[in-house]
């Protein structure tokens, strides 16, 4: 469900233009050195942990006027002031889903999705179980994904880390420091701050 809020920015996604992704790293050359013995098999872990997934693929830099933006959210408060800080630093298409479940397939349908602010705790399923499905979609698989929660803490941060997400943002956002965080991330860069 896509909700429009006064002051948020436009949710359509009319005259956008696609980005097209830099071009793949030629092969690597063959080496005629034997392969080492293969890794030790892994052992099954006792307790339940977030998978490690490996890093996306570098992304294009992408102007805040041109980024499409989707806000996972349930808290409309928090909503309303993540879409005005966007709209104040010109990001012009923000949509907005308040659960995890079924992101992916609002997501698929989408012209394009630059960025996802994904807060953590979210009703049916939340930003963990919501990421692992981006990340096995083919056409999602790298897109820039960042958690936002007020559960911030280096354990938290670290867990989302290896979980695959992009960066990580403490709540109450800084709206000082949000703009700077957003380019970064548009950027390419990987943003890591809860304090």
């Amino acid at each position: 469900m896509s909700d429009v809020t006064p002051g948020a920015p436009e949710t359509s996604s009319k005259g956008s233009a696609d980005v097209t992704p830099p071009p793949a790293a030629p092969p690597a050359q063959a080496s005629a050195a034997p392969q080492s013995s293969p890794l030790p098999a892994a052992t099954p872990s006792a307790t339940m942990e977030t998978p490690v997934v490996p890093p996306p693929a570098p992304r294009a830099a992408i102007a805040p006027r041109d980024a499409h933006v989707l806000v996972v959210e349930d808290n409309v408060p928090n909503f309303v002031l993540i879409a005005r800080m966007l709209a104040f630093m010109g990001v012009q298409k923000c949509e907005w889903k308040t659960s995890g479940w079924q992101v992916v397939q609002f997501a698929d349908k989408q012209p394009r999705v630059d960025l996802i602010l994904m807060d953590i705790r979210l009703p049916y399923e939340d930003g963990y179980q919501a990421l692992q499905k981006l990340r096995a979609n083919p056409r999602l698989k790298d897109t820039c994904v960042v958690a936002v929660t007020a559960e911030a803490s280096d354990d938290q941060m670290r867990r989302a880390k290896k979980a695959g997400f992009n960066g990580f943002l403490g709540k109450p956002l800084d709206p000082d420091r949000f703009p700077v965080q957003i380019r970064r991330l548009l950027t390419g860069e990987e943003v890591w701050e809860w304090k």
